[in-house]
């Protein structure tokens, strides 16, 4: 997983603590026309300071096919100015939708960070680029697709473009599988794109929990929500990320 190299375009302060925001816009952004003023649809990238770079190579891949054709995508992305596992990343705090007992009680803060981005984030976004108003990205990996799920299976969700690689589906006794089932026992429709992945060469509970997520909304389908998925037969949970981010972006947003 590649770390970010560049200077992040801003920061912005909240859960006590101060987060770097990355920021790449379109490539039509210098070309001209009604493309470069926008509104452009933005991608948010949960782990910024290692996987927005894997983001933006996932986009220039995409670029250079001719099967693919991305609209212009601002592509954005939150850090913590630290990388995994390091002094003031918060990832496990932010990201979790309930405490890890296993853990000490670690985690479950998930909902006020999705409150964070919603109410403070994004306004921020809307002041500094023109961000398409209908259409909203996430994309995470690991424990940061466990949250993009987290953010998507709520009665109304914010992001409805969403990208969850290799989703750490077994925290808190796969808590989120709850959160899909309450959406589907309300018949809520969820008007939203949703791609998920997983290398088959990852642990038996990564492959195994999508499966049963996947297996819960073929068995009961949620309204209007569109379901893609991958399975990568030669990678692991180390080196699925760019493949999962290129097709991704591709189901999500290609033409």
């Amino acid at each position: 997983m590649a770390k970010t190299r560049e200077a992040p375009a801003f920061e912005i302060k909240g859960l006590k603590t101060t987060y770097p925001i990355y920021v790449e816009t379109p490539p039509e952004a210098s070309a001209g026309g009604e493309a470069a003023t926008g509104p452009w649809i933005t991608v948010l990238c949960l782990d910024g300071d290692d996987q927005f770079e894997d983001l933006r190579k996932a986009r220039q891949v995409l670029a250079k096919t001719e099967e693919v054709k991305l609209p212009p995508l601002l592509l954005v992305g939150i850090g913590y100015g630290a990388s995994y596992g390091k002094p003031g990343n918060q990832r496990v705090r932010d990201y979790s939708p309930v405490p890890l007992l296993e853990e000490g009680g670690a985690g479950g803060e998930a909902d006020a960070f999705l409150e964070f981005l919603k109410g403070t984030v994004w306004p921020e976004l809307e002041k500094r680029y023109r961000v398409d108003p209908e259409i909203r990205g996430v994309a995470g990996y690991s424990l940061g697709a466990l949250f993009a799920l987290h953010a998507l299976f709520k009665p109304e969700p914010f992001f409805n473009r969403v990208l969850a690689a290799s989703p750490s589906v077994w925290w808190g006794e796969r808590a989120v599988l709850n959160a899909v089932t309450a959406v589907q026992d309300q018949k809520i429709p969820l008007r939203a794109k949703l791609f998920v992945s997983v290398g088959l060469k990852d642990s038996k509970s990564m492959v195994g929990d999508l499966d049963m997520l996947e297996a819960q909304l073929e068995a009961r389908p949620v309204q209007e929500l569109h379901v893609s998925r991958a399975r990568f037969p030669e990678h692991n949970h180390f080196n699925a990320i760019a493949v999962s981010f290129r097709m991704g972006l591709a189901e999500l947003f290609g033409a």
